[in-house]
């Protein structure tokens, strides 16, 4: 049985960036099962400034809202490109493919969502500007 809470500090979520190849230029902190959560995700993005969009993601059944909470940048949702600022909070429906890539200050954005074990598919390559 769970505990009735969790409390922890998002840099004791084990940082996947190294393991997903970009590790040199952000973090990324899954932290659902850090928080013992079962049915929630929630992770911390993190890019240096200045990166230019590359890796891509969607779900197939798994809404996410990310939260800017430091930064700003740019962010890819299917062929649609939108500015991003500190604050803002986008909602992303699960079959659209969403990236982000960092402004002059960097960019800081937690996501959060119904957590769906192997729900998602991935693309390293997806924002290609060329």
């Amino acid at each position: 049985m769970a505990t009735p809470f969790t409390h922890k500090n998002i840099k004791e979520a084990k940082d996947s960036a190294p393991d997903m190849g970009f590790g040199e230029v952000g973090e990324m902190r899954f932290a659902g099962s850090e928080l013992d959560a079962s049915d929630t995700g929630f992770t911390y993005h993190r890019l240096d400034p200045n990166v230019p969009g590359g890796f891509g993601h969607r779900h197939q059944d798994a809404e996410e809202v990310y939260f800017v909470i430091s930064g700003s940048g740019r962010a890819k949702l299917d062929d649609e490109i939108i500015e991003i600022a500190e604050l803002d909070v986008i909602r992303v429906a699960p079959e659209t493919w969403r990236g982000f890539s960092s402004g002059p200050d960097g960019l800081e954005v937690v996501a959060f969502g119904p957590h769906h074990e192997g729900d998602g598919e991935i693309d390293p390559e997806w924002w290609d500007d060329k």
